[in-house]
């Protein structure tokens, strides 16, 4: 029988590269509009965890664990300025959501 966490761990790591090679152009203010997350709350779960297991994870080693690159690097290759729509329509998600 197969380990649950490692069908979650295989199950994380194809997000990743789902997030990180096939849909780069999903912006992190879209996945927060749609789904109220991102891959930066990844990296906060991801350092949190970390953490809880005793191994000490900054904000940076976090980000770069998820987005496979430094996270500046990662900035200016693929993320764009939100635009007007899109912080309308994430400040009205907030309010829907919380």
């Amino acid at each position: 029988m197969v380990d649950t966490v490692e069908l979650e761990a295989a199950a994380f790591r194809r997000l990743l590269r789902h997030l990180n090679e096939a849909r780069t152009d999903v912006q992190n203010i879209d996945l927060m509009i749609l789904a109220g997350f991102c891959r930066n709350c990844l990296a906060d779960w991801y350092r949190e965890a970390a953490q809880a297991a005793g191994e000490p994870m900054d904000k940076e080693q976090a980000r770069e664990a998820i987005y496979g690159m430094p996270f500046a690097e990662w900035k200016q290759r693929h993320q764009a300025e939100a635009t007007p729509e899109q912080l309308a329509a994430f400040e009205a998600a907030r309010q829907r959501h919380g």
